[in-house]
C-alpha cells in the first residue's frame, strides 16, 4: 500500500489502528508512507503482519522515486494498492509493473471538479498524472457516486471496473458518544451556533461560510460561528464578536450534539467525513453541491445543498435553520457496521483477482 497519512506513525492514532484492521484481511501488509526527511518518521512494525516504511525524502519531488525504489525491495506483492491515483499512484504504478500485479488506485478526491484543477500548479500536474494512470490500473476504488459518474464520464470506463466504497464513519459510536463540552455552555452569548471541522485549507473555502454567516448576524446578533482546526490558510480567516477559531479537539463529537447546524462550504470535496459524523450526532447539515451532497446529505430532508462558491444561498439556508422555516431530521439514509466495512474493504481486493 502506498499513503500519504503520515498519522500511521503515531502510536494512538486512528490511522494507526485502521491499518492494523487492513492487515488483518490479508497475510502481509506493506505499507510505505510519503514523507519528507525532516519528518522523523522511522520505520516500524504496527502489528505482526503489517510493517510501514518512509520514504524519507530528501524533498517532495523524490516522493514517488522513493516509494517505488522502496517497494521494488519488498516481497512480491499480490496486490499494490495506492491511496491516490497522484503520486502515490505513479509509485504503485510502478512498484505494480515491477512485479507485474494488479494495481488498485483509491480515489478520495473529486480531482475532476474544475475547482481542483485551478486550485494550483501541482494540481495540474496531479491531473495529468490521473489521466496517465486511471485506464491502467486493475481496478479503482473511489469513496462517492459523484466521483463513479465522473470517472465514468470522462474515461469511459466501465462501471464494472469501479467500486463504491465510502469512508468508514463509527455511526454507532458517535451515537452512544458522551458530551464532554457543551458549546452552549461554552458559549452563552451565542443563542444559536454554527459548527464547522475542518482543515484549514483552500478548497475548504472557510472565507465563504464567515461572509455568509455575515449576513446571517445582521438579522440574528447572537448568532455565532465555530471553526474548529488547522491547517495553512487559518491566518487569512477574518474572526470577530460572533465568529470563534478553535484548534482542533478530540472531542468533536460533543461539538456535534451540542451545536444547531453543520457547515461545510467546499469548491469540492471527494466526501466530506465531517457532514457524515455530524447528520450521526443528530445534526443537520448545511453544504454546497460537492462530495457527498445529494448522495448522503439530502436536500430538503437531513440538510440543505447550495451551490459552489454563492455565499448568498449559504447564508439563506443558514438563515431558513435559524428561522424555522425548514424541518429537518438529521438521520443517516446508510450505515455499514465495522465488520461490514472491513469485508467491503477486503472485496475491493478480491475483485482485483488476487485472492
Amino acid at each position: 500500500m502506498i499513503s500519504t497519512d503520515r498519522n500511521i506513525f503515531k502510536e494512538g492514532s486512528e490511522a494507526r489502528a485502521r491499518m492494523a484492521r487492513y492487515g488483518a484481511l490479508a497475510d502481509e501488509l506493506y505499507i510505505i508512507v510519503l514523507t519528507r526527511r525532516r519528518a522523523g518518521c522511522a520505520q516500524t512494525q504496527i502489528a505482526s503482519n503489517v510493517r510501514v516504511y518512509p520514504t524519507d525524502s530528501r524533498s517532495r519531488w523524490r516522493y514517488v522515486f522513493d516509494a517505488a525504489r522502496i517497494g521494488k525491495k519488498l516481497v512480491a506483492p499480490t496486490l499494490v494498492t495506492a491511496q491516490d491515483p497522484f503520486e502515490c499512484g505513479l509509485a504503485g504504478w510502478r512498484v505494480a509493473r515491477h512485479f507485474k500485479a494488479p494495481l488498485q488506485l483509491q480515489i478520495h478526491t473529486d480531482f475532476l471538479s474544475p475547482y481542483f484543477l485551478r486550485e494550483s500548479f501541482l494540481n495540474k500536474i496531479r491531473v495529468r498524472i490521473a489521466h496517465f494512470l486511471i485506464p491502467r490500473a486493475t481496478r479503482i476504488r473511489v469513496v462517492s457516486e459523484r466521483i463513479k459518474k465522473s470517472l465514468v464520464s470522462r474515461f469511459k470506463i466501465h462501471i464494472s471496473k469501479i467500486d463504491v466504497l465510502p469512508i468508514f464513519v463509527d455511526v454507532e459510536k458517535i451515537g452512544s458518544a458522551p458530551v464532554k463540552t457543551d458549546l452552549r455552555k461554552k458559549y452563552p452569548q451565542f443563542d444559536f451556533i454554527a459548527l464547522m471541522a475542518s482543515r484549514f485549507s483552500r478548497e475548504k473555502n472557510i472565507p465563504l461560510a464567515i461572509e455568509a454567516f455575515t449576513e446571517v448576524v445582521k438579522k440574528h446578533p447572537r448568532a455565532g460561528l465555530v471553526i474548529v482546526g488547522d491547517g495553512p490558510e487559518e491566518s487569512n480567516y477574518e474572526t470577530g464578536q460572533n465568529i470563534v477559531v478553535e484548534k482542533w479537539t478530540d472531542d468533536l463529537l460533543s461539538y456535534y450534539k451540542t451545536a444547531d447546524v453543520f457547515l461545510l462550504a467546499s469548491d469540492y470535496e471527494g466526501y466530506g467525513r465531517t457532514a457524515v459524523e455530524a447528520l450521526a450526532a443528530g445534526l443537520p447539515v448545511v453544504m454546497t453541491d460537492a462530495g457527498i451532497a445529494g448522495e448522503v446529505v439530502k436536500d430538503g430532508e437531513n440538510g440543505l445543498v447550495t451551490p459552489v462558491g454563492d455565499a448568498r444561498a449559504f447564508a439563506d439556508a443558514i438563515l431558513r435553520i435559524r428561522e424555522k422555516r425548514v424541518t429537518l431530521k438529521a438521520r443517516m439514509p446508510f450505515s455499514f457496521s465495522k465488520e461490514d466495512y472491513l469485508k467491503r474493504y477486503k472485496d475491493s481486493w478480491e475483485q482485483c483477482g488476487v485472492f
